[in-house]
């Protein structure tokens, strides 16, 4: 059983030299060597605890995305009014910017690539759910009055989630905000904007 631990302790670091690798890089230009290099192990010796890069890839993705999609769906489910559920989901995402950079720097970067391998079928299902979330809560909101009724959801979803995103580009944990100071920041600027009259 303690094998086991160190076994996974060591995948998991694996896992994360990679995710700085492909996040730095790219995922195409990093080589299971490069990832050997960085863990100070040989290429081959990878091969131990992954059957190949993308599979890496794959436990990072569908990690982060399982676990973001549980706090969405925990946040909705608490039933919250629009505006504090919008404020969760907000605070949620910018505090996985910190928790999951590499990992959000790969799916901007690569997504289109990944969209065309049948593995990562996932991430456009993962998606939907998302934006299914958030509009969801945009509609409720401009129903009962909190938002404003002249916005399309879609279009303000897609401008919430780019810009939120976005930040992962210059976001930083030891800067002067902290992740739910930024998303208190960006939502004193946002609600101003939905908020009805």
């Amino acid at each position: 059983m303690a094998t086991r631990g160190r076994t996974s302790e060591r995948r998991d670091a694996l896992v994360r030299i990679a995710a700085e690798l492909f996040a730095e890089q790219g995922y195409r230009a990093t080589t299971v060597r490069h990832i050997g290099d960085a863990a100070g192990v040989l290429s081959g010796s990878l091969y131990h605890h992954f059957d190949s890069k993308e599979t890496i890839l794959d436990e990072l993705l569908s990690s982060y995305l399982e676990e973001l999609l549980d706090t969405y769906r925990t946040i909705v489910k608490a039933g919250d009014d629009p505006a504090d559920t919008l404020r969760e989901l907000v605070r949620a995402s910018f505090r996985s910017l910190s928790e999951h950079r590499a990992a959000i720097t790969v799916l901007q970067n690569e997504r289109n690539y990944l969209r065309t391998l049948p593995r990562f079928g996932y991430l456009t299902k993962s998606e939907e759910e998302v934006r299914h979330s958030w509009i969801t809560v945009l509609r409720d909101g401009t129903k009962s009055g909190e938002f404003r009724a002249d916005l399309d959801p879609v279009v303000t979803y897609r401008f919430l989630r780019d810009s939120v995103w976005v930040a992962v580009r210059w976001f930083r944990q030891d800067g002067p905000l902290s992740a739910d100071g930024l998303a208190d920041h960006y939502l004193t600027l946002v609600l101003d904007g939905l908020r009805a009259a």
